[in-house]
């Protein structure tokens, strides 16, 4: 069985202090969310400081970035041992706003999944669509070649160790959110195309949503099948809201 994970991706926001202060409110509220994983990508500047605060609980460290290289003349980068040396434990990777707004391709993408793993990082792999290729029906086609391209370089061996986070670019801090009979039929769709690329072991891979992602939709996102967790931007950002999300369970028994 797939335990969920729900990790923040806190982007380009707080400071080492706000980062040790969000913790300090945080872990007390989850500290009893054993029956689901949850994950914290701060920003690089605090990754030092959050692996120290974490060291000894339930909650795991992420990268939201990576480079693919062990060492060398990449200024401004950061290499997988880097990061498992404070502490993290996953990294994201291909995330829209990194496409978009870097020219990060697949491949790039896949050799920095890769990189994770044989450094014993765990990837976090970002897919999804923009509007106009929602629009004009080209969702399955994007997914499908973003999936093909930035798993290139997992072994099928590895592959359960491998979180996919399924993020409608569309849905991303704007407020709009797929509906979860949407958010499931992508998911389903990516289910498939793990199994064709990596057997058995694509049952195992957990899939995460992402955008717009907040304590009042979570509990009907997690019910569906296919959806084993969530990639959580704005509203991981104070503490007592991630913390409603990581317990979505209790928001089902309030509805």
């Amino acid at each position: 069985m797939r335990t969920s994970i729900l990790a923040a991706n806190w982007k380009m926001q707080k400071t080492v202090s706000e980062a040790v202060r969000f913790l300090e409110a945080f872990l007390p509220l989850v500290a009893d969310a054993d029956a689901v994983e949850v994950v914290i990508a701060p920003p690089f500047t605090a990754l030092g400081r959050c692996g120290e605060e974490l060291e000894g609980s339930n909650v795991k460290l992420a990268s939201q970035n990576v480079n693919n290289e062990e060492k060398g003349a990449f200024t401004g980068e950061i290499a997988p041992a880097m990061l498992r040396d404070v502490g993290c434990s996953y990294a994201i990777v291909g995330h829209s706003e990194r496409r978009a707004l870097y020219g990060e391709t697949d491949a790039f993408i896949a050799k920095k999944a890769g990189a994770l793993l044989a450094a014993g990082l765990l990837p976090i792999v970002c897919v999804g669509e923009l509007l106009d290729e929602r629009e004009s029906n080209r969702t399955f086609d994007v997914i499908g070649r973003q999936l093909a391209g930035s798993l290139a370089e997992v072994p099928v061996e590895r592959a359960s160790e491998v979180v996919i986070a399924y993020e409608p670019v569309w849905a991303i801090g704007t407020g709009k959110t797929a509906t979860p009979e949407i958010a499931q039929e992508v998911h389903a769709f990516i289910r498939e195309k793990l199994g064709e690329a990596f057997g058995s072991a694509g049952k195992d891979m957990r899939i995460q949503y992402g955008g717009s992602v907040k304590p009042e939709n979570v509990y009907d996102l997690m019910a569906k099948p296919d959806i084993d967790g969530a990639l959580v931007g704005g509203a991981s950002l104070d503490p007592d809201s991630f913390a409603k999300i990581v317990q979505f369970e209790k928001q089902g028994v309030a509805q």
